[in-house]
């Protein structure tokens, strides 16, 4: 029997022009992954985001989950 994987499309972010605020941020990336149908996807970026170090890191674990655009 085969198993399929299933490969997840990182949904597209429309960050750029948006106010840089990092929870403005995680609130646009979140809502890309549940219109995609990832929710759980979206709680565990969040969660890294809100774990991260610097501005930076949280963009980086953004991106990592969706395409910034």
């Amino acid at each position: 029997m085969e198993t399929k994987t299933k490969t997840l499309v990182k949904p597209k972010a429309k960050v750029l022009g948006k106010d840089g605020n990092v929870f403005n941020l995680i609130g646009i990336c979140q809502r890309a992954l549940k219109d995609a149908k990832q929710e759980d996807r979206a709680k565990e970026m969040r969660e890294k985001v809100f774990a991260s170090g610097s501005y930076d890191e949280a963009l980086s674990i953004m991106a990592d989950y969706c395409t910034l655009c």
